[in-house]
């Protein structure tokens, strides 16, 4: 089994997985989605709690908020969610999802782990920029990465 770590920017909250390869890891592209992260789709897994430490503190804010107001925007999460961040650099590392209570939502990207397993699913792609799933096709900059800044070269 693999022993996997996602953390915030200064590393105060973290998830550590241990556990099998995850049953669902998947790409959204809806505005919920987009909202949270800044960007134009979400990279997540769903992790069994059962196989889940979580260390430090975090703030919590839960979609759709309490306001009465319904949300004016499809989300992955319309049966509601509450996100966990970092209350010092801001980063959300996790989330519990009302539709699939034994399981915590890590955002891919915070294991930094360029082996962690790909999406199997992708969802709400008719929210997203048509240009997103492209990026591979785009021209690398100008200048010559050196490896150790500006993400080094491509795969």
């Amino acid at each position: 089994m693999a022993i996997r770590k996602s953390s915030c920017n200064c590393g105060k909250l973290s998830v550590t997985y241990e556990g099998p390869d995850p049953e669902r890891i998947s790409l959204c592209q809806c505005y919920e989605c987009q909202k949270r992260t800044g960007t134009v789709l979400s990279a997540q897994a769903r992790l069994p709690k059962e196989h889940v430490t979580i260390e430090g503190p975090s703030k919590t804010w839960t979609f759709p908020d309490d306001s009465g107001e319904p949300a004016t925007f499809r989300s992955c999460d319309s049966g509601g969610a509450t996100y966990h961040f970092c209350p010092a650099c801001g980063s959300t590392v996790y989330w519990d999802i009302a539709i699939a209570p034994d399981f915590l939502g890590v955002g891919v990207g915070g294991f930094t782990d360029p082996t962690f397993p790909p999406p199997m699913i992708s969802g709400f792609e008719a929210y997203g920029h048509a240009w997103a799933m492209n990026a591979s096709a785009l021209p690398m900059p100008h200048h010559q990465y050196d490896g150790t800044s500006h993400g080094g070269q491509r795969a």
